[in-house]
């Protein structure tokens, strides 16, 4: 009779209603989180670790983007055993893993035992895409894997000496003008111009595109880099991050860091299906042929059209091109910078590398750069080992597993040392690769010293170091069946364009 009166009250009633199932629902959820957690918890050998400093959050600072800290890992891991609990969001552990034959025992079983977690999956995706190699896991990965292997044999890699050295002639022919024309001395940014050597490089040796970014063209995709590289994570998205661990939809949330993300993928997708496209079209009109078919493009359009077992379909082609384009822009700018810098640094290393580039002539040969210069090795490896491109590995195990340890760990509630691991399915485990490098119960006391020399001498690298099986003993490029596969591909640039750079300096 008086609806205007009524109606405000049902309006209210539905609301409280609303609320009502959205907190039962949390409250449930939250329920079944916890006994979760606590099942695991009964299934796991329940290790020493450091406390939690947020009931909510355990240590925010290390599932934050950015803030962790490799000496705090191998500071804990002195404390409480090289394999320890550490506590996460919303009364979550993971297990961090120091020690060699624990980690060993991960890398050997990625892609079955143990896969990205949901945040890494989301994080992966947001830049790569779908269907690449670093999203992908067991047969898929293992197809995908053996379709781009050969693009990344040493035959392959020996053919993209002239590449890498071009861009070298380039970048030295334009310091020197920047030099000659500043009689007072100039200031050159190091890691803008080794950003612009990655992208050409990669450009020309992966997709025979020149991106001349040598020359001074802006480019889409460094832009889009350099702007996600500048710009740092602001207070809410540090939160947003920390719940994406539970909750990785979270981060579709619109913020500034989701948009250069997405900005970041859709420069690189862009120029990829470009790049596809352009190449198929000419192959197809019979325009490239020979060494250009062999080239990284070439194979990857060669999967796509075969009908055997290593088939790729489009979209996964233009994925591993987005893939090769961000690992071989970023990583290797990002380590050509640390070298120069430590060599800036170290004096007494800086004239040892060139006192070995001096004795031979000319630039050096494949084989020199491969066994002949046992320096230039030296200081690229200890580069690589310093300065890790990724500071941990966290992977989720999707079955119970048993992880063997080197030595013995005491456990939580008993004095009794074990020497391996119980987890249930569903456990983080994660190696923090930037702390291993770096240990010193494993590298000795001089770990965090640049020290080339460490790799010239026959006793230089201690024997724990040896017990880790990556490559070089350095967990660098990961191990096992998802290991780096372009590590081949970016040594050998590395080392064109350290010695390069250090013969012009």
């Amino acid at each position: 009779m008086f609806p205007s009166l009524t109606l405000p009250n049902v309006r209210i009633g539905l609301s409280f209603r609303v609320l009502d199932v959205v907190a039962v629902s949390f409250f449930t959820w939250t329920l079944i989180r916890l006994a979760r957690t606590a099942h695991r918890r009964a299934r796991t050998t329940r290790l020493n670790g450091p406390p939690s400093r947020n009931h909510v959050l355990g240590f925010p600072e290390f599932f934050s983007i950015h803030d962790y800290s490799p000496d705090t890992y191998e500071a804990w891991a002195e404390e409480y055993g090289a394999v320890y609990q550490l506590p996460s969001v919303l009364g979550t552990t993971r297990i961090i893993l120091c020690d060699p034959k624990a980690i060993a025992h991960f890398y050997a079983k990625e892609t079955t035992t143990y896969i990205l977690t949901p945040l890494g999956k989301f994080l992966t995706g947001a830049v790569a895409g779908r269907g690449s190699l670093l999203t992908t896991h067991g047969d898929v990965h293992k197809r995908l894997r053996k379709s781009l292997t050969p693009a990344f044999s040493v035959a392959a890699i020996r053919k993209l000496l002239p590449i890498f050295y071009d861009s070298a002639y380039k970048t030295k022919t334009a310091w020197d003008e920047i030099l000659q024309d500043s009689p007072d001395g100039a200031t050159i940014e190091a890691q803008e111009w080794m950003s612009h050597i990655s992208l050409d490089t990669i450009g020309i040796a992966g997709f025979s595109h020149d991106f001349a970014s040598l020359k001074g063209v802006k480019s889409v995709v460094a832009t889009a880099f350099q702007e996600m590289s500048n710009t740092k994570p602001s207070p809410l998205f540090k939160y947003l991050f920390l719940l994406a661990h539970i909750f990785p939809g979270i981060l579709k949330l619109p913020n500034p860091r989701t948009k250069l993300s997405k900005m970041l993928h859709d420069s690189m997708n862009a120029i990829s299906t470009q790049l596809f496209a352009n190449t198929k079209k000419e192959k197809e009109d019979g325009l490239v042929e020979g060494e250009q078919d062999k080239s990284i493009i070439g194979l990857l359009i060669k999967a796509e059209s075969t009908d055997s077992a290593l088939h790729m379909t489009p979209e996964e082609v233009v994925a591993q091109m987005r893939v090769l384009l961000f690992a071989g822009y970023d990583t290797t700018s990002i380590s050509l910078t640390w070298a120069l810098i430590e060599l800036c640094r170290d004096q007494d290393a800086q004239d040892k590398l060139r006192e070995e580039l001096s004795q031979i002539d000319g630039d050096p040969t494949w084989e020199q750069l491969t066994n002949g210069l046992p320096y230039l090795d030296a200081v690229v490896h200890e580069t690589l080992r310093l300065h890790a491109l990724l500071g941990e590995s966290s992977r989720m195990a999707t079955e119970d597993d048993i992880i063997p340890l080197s030595g013995p760990v005491v456990t939580l509630f008993s004095p009794t040392p074990v020497t391996h691991v119980s987890i249930p399915r569903g456990t983080i485990v994660t190696a923090p690769i930037a702390s291993v490098n770096r240990s010193k119960v494993l590298w000795g006391p001089d770990a965090k010293q640049f020290k080339p020399s460490r790799w010239i001498h026959e006793d230089g690298i201690p024997q724990q170091a040896k017990e880790i099986q990556g490559h070089k003993h350095l967990l660098t490029f990961a191990d096992g069946p998802r290991t780096c596969l372009g590590k081949g591909f970016a040594i050998t640039e590395f080392k064109v364009h350290t010695s390069s750079c250090s013969c012009g300096a």
